[in-house]
């Protein structure tokens, strides 16, 4: 099903979920480098998600810097 709502509300919801990802990687490797992880696999899981979490954004990013680019060259 399409997400509901104009594209700046999508688009504020999805950056909030990569900040709220990115937060959970973060916190994970802080508490493993603390000493209060136990699980390690955990928090390679976390870092690991927040990683290609990053990465999708900058690869979403870059194709919409491409297409404005694009379409701004087109001659009409």
């Amino acid at each position: 099903a399409a997400p509901e709502g104009d594209f700046g509300g999508v688009l504020g919801a999805q950056l909030d979920k990569l900040s709220q990802v990115q937060a959970e990687g973060a916190d994970a490797a802080q508490q493993l480098a603390t000493g209060q992880a136990t699980d390690v696999s955990s928090v390679v899981m976390a870092v690991e998600r927040a990683r290609l979490s990053m990465q999708l954004a900058s690869q979403i990013r870059n194709k919409a810097v491409e297409s404005y680019q694009e379409i701004f060259h087109t001659q009409v």
